[in-house]
């Protein structure tokens, strides 16, 4: 393998780890104020870049994008209020049950209203044949704005948790949520406000992937599957050691595909969540004995 070759995987690696890695935050801002694995996160990335796609037809694409955000995050809003809120210390097979058939009447849903048509957001900046040549490797410039939007949420969160009263109060709930309701804490309310940020944060990342990998409707169960193998991959709940657990899932992708045919792709990432949940069920980053956003 040339050197060039080496570079080439590495970009990819890095590029389709960064997607994983917020899909897996989308995961762990949940499970942290809820204890709840949603499986239906893939699916809000998938419904946030069909949306833009039908907007940007008859506006400006920043503006479809954004609104593509905002209807996701209300959707977000919609599956807690209506199918978690009204359980009831409900046990975690009972949640992962309901959340895979979230994901399915989701799924369906979007085959209702988009068919199976495979469709894809323009390039935010260039064209499908553009790209920048870095040292012998090349990247198309929207690999770059996956990879700037990626840091942004990564950083907007760290920053979100860190300094405004209602990360704190999110922050509270995933450390004691009876002590953060006796402290006058909406614990209802951070609840579903988590649901509402993962969609969000889930659909600007279906946004930013679309003109590169596309967007159809049932591409969600995928990215699920990815993105809870980072989580498990970095330790769930840990949302930043989820961006190096990204990049690693990412790259060992990247490099798997110049060694077995491409159908082994899903494959791998399978093998490896097996391998981690068999050897260290914690992940590679350490375990916590107390839940919290702490890392960020």
């Amino acid at each position: 393998m040339s050197f060039e070759e080496f570079l080439q995987y590495c970009l990819s690696g890095v590029t389709v780890g960064s997607i994983y890695a917020v899909v897996a935050i989308g995961f762990n801002i949940i499970y942290n104020t809820t204890g709840i694995i949603n499986f239906a996160q893939g699916e809000f990335l998938i419904l946030g870049g069909m949306v833009a796609i039908s907007l940007s037809s008859v506006m400006p694409l920043l503006p479809a994008i954004l609104l593509a955000v905002a209807v996701t995050v209300v959707a977000g809003a919609a599956v807690e209020i209506v199918f978690i809120r009204w359980l009831k210390q409900p046990d975690v097979l009972r949640l992962i049950v309901i959340t895979i058939g979230i994901s399915i009447l989701l799924r369906e849903a979007m085959l209702h209203i988009w068919d199976e048509q495979m469709r894809a957001l323009p390039h935010f900046t260039g064209s499908e044949i553009s790209s920048i040549d870095i040292l012998g490797a090349h990247i198309s410039p929207q690999a770059l704005w996956v990879l700037g939007i990626g840091t942004v949420i990564v950083v907007g969160l760290n920053l979100f948790f860190k300094f405004t009263l209602t990360g704190r109060a999110m922050r509270a709930c995933a450390a004691n949520r009876t002590a953060a309701e006796l402290c006058g804490i909406n614990v209802k309310w951070m609840v579903t406000f988590s649901f509402m940020l993962s969609a969000g944060i889930g659909a600007l990342a279906g946004c930013a992937i679309s003109p590169l990998a596309q967007t159809q409707y049932d591409m969600g169960s995928s990215l699920a599957i990815k993105g809870f193998t980072v989580a498990i991959l970095g330790g769930l709940g840990r949302s930043m050691a989820a961006v190096a657990a990204g990049i690693i899932l990412g790259l060992i992708e990247a490099f798997s595909i110049s060694q077995f045919p491409l159908a082994y792709k899903d494959a791998v990432t399978v093998a490896v969540l097996l391998l981690i949940l068999f050897i260290k069920p914690s992940g590679l980053f350490g375990s916590r004995e107390e839940r919290g956003l702490k890392e960020f």
